[in-house]
């Protein structure tokens, strides 16, 4: 029977070949951390690659996590990789992906197995292989792609496991993973280290309770200084941010006061040019008043010579209209004596008895159509006279109301055509 163990344990375990694997695996990492924590303490020195207790407690947790694993089918066959949970690690916790960036830059590691052993022990030379490995535990969704439903991961076994390996934090370990041989080594378990008389268990026992006493009191300080550390850097983010939103205060601040000062200006400027046009609207204003009765009397005039001018335009275009009639009645007698004067030739031609008859006719005809024709000359000449009076007066009217405003000079616009 293994040390440690319970009949009933055992008992349920025959049933299920499975959870006396798991039993067996967890009581043999009980004693491998046991005996690993046990011994380095007594050591007293920072752990290296040689030491037996070490390498064996690689070989549980081997072992510990091979068990249940899924086969893999490649192009070499079938085969059981640690390297792909362990490789999920890094997804789970960024922290994590240092590790496995060394792990693959490592030139002497050519199989799963091996990358799998150096994580192991950068994991623990970090102090935080308990860490990764409870992050991998949570995630059984994960875990269901690589280990069976019986596998120590996915049982409880596996979570007393990482709570056991949380006491490694103590130990100071130095390894080498570069120049050691780990795709080839045989991982075989040496019971020899765990069987000991009752001498040994008496005197263990003594000092299990003194490595209690120092795991107790280490984890606490450890745990405060973790504490301690994200307080820091928590305190450390609010500083940054602070002085980062003082810095912008800072120039909104100056920008603010320079827009202060800027727009100081502005008013004062606008202050002064409102004070001058007060000053020009009043002046304005005085003279306006002052040359109101003279613009009233000037308006006065100018209303009744529109007055004079309308009753005047009325006339000539009376005149105008008359004239233009007379005008039509003389073109249409000048047209009836040129008919008779085309007639009387026709007439003439026919007839030599009546010729000189018709040729007083015609000298009168003459004479009477110059008479017209001069008449229709002077008529033109006095409608240019007329023209050019009216010309005039608009003239005379539009240089008396140029200095008036703009009511006067819509008042002339409506008299002129």
């Amino acid at each position: 029977m293994v040390p440690g163990s319970n009949p009933g344990c055992i008992t349920s375990a025959l049933r299920d070949p499975m959870s006396m694997e798991r039993t067996n695996l967890l009581n043999m990492a009980k004693l491998s951390i046991k005996g690993l924590i046990e011994s380095a303490l007594s050591f007293g020195r920072t752990l290296d690659s040689d030491y037996p207790p070490l390498q064996q407690f690689f070989v549980v947790m081997e072992h510990c996590l091979k068990h249940g694993l899924k086969v893999k089918k490649s192009f070499l066959g079938y085969n059981k990789s640690l390297w792909g949970p362990l490789e999920m690690v890094e997804k789970l916790c960024p922290e994590a992906g240092e590790i496995a960036a060394s792990v693959r830059d490592l030139p002497g590691l050519k199989t799963p197995l091996g990358r799998a052993r150096a994580w192991l022990r950068l994991a623990l030379m970090q102090k935080r292989l308990a860490d990764y490995l409870r992050l991998l535990i949570t995630r059984k969704d994960l875990l269901s792609d690589f280990y069976d439903n019986s596998a120590v991961m996915v049982e409880e076994e596996g979570a007393v496991i990482v709570g056991l390996l949380v006491g490694l934090n103590v130990i100071d370990a130095n390894l080498c993973v570069k120049g050691e041989d780990l795709d080839t080594q045989v991982g075989v378990i040496d019971f020899s280290m765990y069987l000991k008389n009752d001498i040994d268990d008496y005197r263990s026992g003594e000092r299990n309770g003194q490595v209690a006493a120092i795991l107790d009191q280490k984890n606490y300080v450890e745990e405060l200084n973790r504490q301690l550390n994200s307080s820091v850097h928590g305190l450390q983010g609010r500083v940054d941010n602070l002085e980062k939103s003082n810095s912008k205060l800072i120039e909104e601040l100056a920008i603010a006061k320079n827009n202060i000062i800027k727009l100081q200006e502005e008013n004062h400027q606008l202050r002064n040019e409102n004070t001058i046009i007060l000053i020009k609207a009043q002046q304005q204003l005085e003279v306006c008043l002052l040359q109101c009765p003279d613009v009233e009397n000037e308006l006065v005039v100018q209303v009744s010579m529109k007055q004079e001018m309308d009753l005047a335009m009325k006339l000539l275009e009376k005149d105008i209209h008359e004239k233009q009639d007379t005008l039509i009645g003389l073109r249409h007698q000048l047209d009836e004596v040129k008919a008779i004067n085309v007639e009387m030739y026709t007439k003439m031609q026919t007839s030599d008895d009546g010729m000189k008859q018709k040729n007083d006719m015609i000298t009168r005809l003459e004479e009477k159509t110059n008479q017209i024709t001069a008449t229709m000359k002077q008529l033109e000449q006095s409608d240019k006279d007329l023209l050019s009076q009216t010309r005039t007066l608009t003239m005379s009217f539009v240089k008396c109301a140029s200095t008036d405003t703009e009511n006067q000079y819509k008042l002339v616009k409506d008299i002129s055509f």
